[in-house]
């Protein structure tokens, strides 16, 4: 293999690590907004939760049935 053939190569390998690394930080991109959104509904829950457990009488407490 001589050098033109070498380098030849090593341009066509270094075109498909670009390509390879667009498409892993695409992946990244989309995953982070997707852990931001789970996130934020996560924060809803936890808000909708506490806002149901305080409306619950005094009377009334939350806590694991008899068999656990």
């Amino acid at each position: 293999m001589n050098q033109q053939d070498r380098l030849t190569d090593l341009e066509i390998r270094l075109t498909h690590q670009d390509d390879t690394i667009d498409q892993l930080n695409q992946v990244i991109a989309d995953q982070q907004q997707r852990l931001s959104r789970l996130e934020l509904a996560l924060q809803r829950l936890a808000a909708e939760h506490h806002d149901l457990k305080d409306g619950l009488s005094p009377g009334i407490v939350d806590q694991p049935p008899p068999h656990y």
